[in-house]
């Protein structure tokens, strides 16, 4: 984590510097506002700025709007003046601390600022394969295409590639080429030279060169123009990058992270995809399976967002109840993790008994996570307690088969429902089946058709 401290804090500078790099942060400091927007200008960058609230916030952060730089601010103070600390949030300080500094404090306004604690956590086979390519391929400078929906975790994988690679302990930097303007996107990458366009007050070092010897994210790079798709596929075969206004060629030493939420090869054939760039980042392809296809995820995130929630309101990590637990894993999270998360933010502060109820797994707009939002599901479940009232008599392989028959059955035939339904892989529920084939046992097929024999 990159900090720059910014101001002279009246002595208290050395402390919190210790006290940063002691919690794994690199320092940079500048005396004042113009010493700082140099800073970032030249591609040392910063993941969060520390400023004496003795300067003048509201003018640096119209500065760094100004220029499309993006840093978090902490605005600091050796006294305790409220009034000030009021003013520099107005400003667009995201906090205020108070100096001398505490250095639990400063640990926690570090972790919470930059979002740096995110975990990987998984359980199911299908992230464990996932996870096990990630580590297998991270050492290599290979470029890697992530892939998934939104909200399946795709730059925390990315974050989790460049932590195990060779270059860990220099810049993993992100770009989200969805959020930023085409106009700009270019300058944001390549950087640009003062008088560029309008705006260029300085010479500007663009994403590329600040994670020079380390790893450059693009995210949803899908969304990037055909055209700047051009000059990308030239930066990652070259290693060199031009920027804006700029007559000579610049070396980079990066490695190339990308995602996606669409499929490339669809927008290769769609005409709004380069095919060569495709080929240059997709050496490795990570590919995310939604959460709804990863159900032993779901319970072990559940635990992990009740613990972080409820650690950071003080109150107390509730277990989830039995009907709850299972609203969460029926349940098919079109917002996959992201979604997961915020449902669990909010259980953890509606919930008031001995546990996390039914009644606290809600939506935004207050409607339960049952089985009302999934009928398909509903409608498997109810099948599923049907076929073990008769069990008296049977061996529990019978039942075991009729079981997932039924339930496979009722989910006409989808394999992911019925795995889900029944608490099993689909790796598991596929061996089960071909089991059943070989031993000449109907399998219902996918999509609902008629009976097959053979593999499932």
């Amino acid at each position: 984590m990159r900090l720059l401290i910014v101001g002279t804090l009246k002595g208290q500078l050395t402390t919190a510097t210790k006290i940063a790099m002691d919690r794994g942060a690199s320092v940079t400091h500048a005396s004042d506002i113009d010493q700082a927007l140099n800073v970032l200008r030249s591609g040392r960058g910063a993941d969060l700025m520390m400023v004496d609230v003795a300067l003048d916030i509201r003018e640096l952060v119209l500065r760094l709007e100004a220029e499309r730089i993006s840093v978090p601010i902490i605005a600091c103070g050796v006294n305790t003046d409220a009034r000030a600390a009021v003013a520099a949030i107005h400003a667009g300080a995201k906090e205020y601390i108070p100096l001398p500094p505490d250095p639990e404090l400063i640990a926690a306004v570090l972790a919470a600022v930059t979002d740096d604690t995110r975990e990987l956590i998984y359980r199911d086979e299908i992230m464990a394969h996932v996870v096990k390519l990630a580590q297998q391929i991270a050492p290599s400078d290979a470029s890697v295409l992530i892939t998934g929906e939104s909200g399946t975790g795709k730059e925390v994988l990315a974050r989790y590639v460049h932590s195990r690679s060779n270059r860990a302990k220099a810049p993993f930097i992100s770009v989200n080429c969805a959020a930023i303007p085409e106009s700009l996107l270019e300058s944001e990458l390549f950087g640009h030279e003062k008088g560029a366009f309008t705006g260029a007050v300085a010479r500007r070092i663009g994403k590329f060169e600040e994670a020079t010897g380390g790893t450059l994210l693009l995210d949803e790079i899908s969304e990037m123009d055909v055209r700047l798709q051009a000059k990308l596929l030239r930066a990652i075969q070259e290693r060199v990058i031009d920027r804006v206004g700029g007559t000579k060629p610049v070396p980079v030493d990066i490695r190339i992270i990308a995602t996606s939420n669409r499929n490339l090869v669809e927008a290769v054939r769609a005409g709004t995809f380069r095919e060569d760039l495709l080929f240059r980042l997709n050496v490795v392809n990570l590919k995310i399976a939604p959460l709804r296809e990863r159900p032993a995820d779901i319970l072990e995130l559940a635990q992990h967002f009740i613990k972080k929630y409820a650690e950071a309101n003080g109150v107390p990590a509730r277990p989830l109840s039995a009907e709850a637990r299972r609203a969460l894993v029926l349940n098919r999270w079109p917002g996959n993790v992201r979604e997961l998360e915020n449902t669990l933010h909010r259980a953890v502060l509606l919930a008031t008994g001995d546990e996390i109820g039914i009644d606290g797994i809600v939506t935004p707009d207050g409607t339960r996570l049952d089985q009302a939002r999934n009928p398909t599901v509903a409608h498997a479940t109810l099948a599923a307690e049907t076929v073990t009232r008769a069990l008296v008599g049977r061996t529990v392989a019978d039942v075991e088969r009729d079981l997932i028959l039924e339930t496979l059955k009722h989910c006409l035939g989808n394999r992911t429902h019925a795995a889900n339904i029944l608490g099993i892989s689909i790796r598991t529920l596929r061996n089960k089946l071909n089991e059943y084939a070989d031993n000449g046992v109907p399998i219902p097929p996918p999509n609902g058709g008629g009976e097959i024999r053979g593999a499932a």
